[in-house]
């Protein structure tokens, strides 16, 4: 079972940035202050769902298809992650 990494503080609920990285390989260690990317900020549905549409090919057709669903029920999927996204950039 994977665990999903966290965007926003438990306590506040502000988003989280990341302050520092490590390669498990070598030891070396990256510090600073950076945002996390879009794609962390979306449920992880979501993010499923744009792997698949991805592997598909941008095809709603197939990906219909995949998920057993109707084609504009898809569309309206794609269509409120694409909400998602633009409530997140403004």
């Amino acid at each position: 079972m994977s665990v999903t990494l966290p965007v926003t503080c438990p306590a506040c609920r502000t988003q989280l940035k990341v302050r520092s990285l490590r390669c498990e390989t070598c030891g070396t260690e990256i510090h600073g202050e950076y945002d996390l990317p879009l794609w962390m900020h979306l449920p992880e549905e979501d993010r499923r769902f744009i792997l698949q549409f991805v592997k598909n090919s941008g095809s709603l057709k197939d990906m219909a298809r995949h998920m057993g669903l109707s084609y504009p029920t898809v569309r309206n999927l794609l269509n409120e992650i694409i909400i998602k996204i633009n409530e997140y950039e403004n």
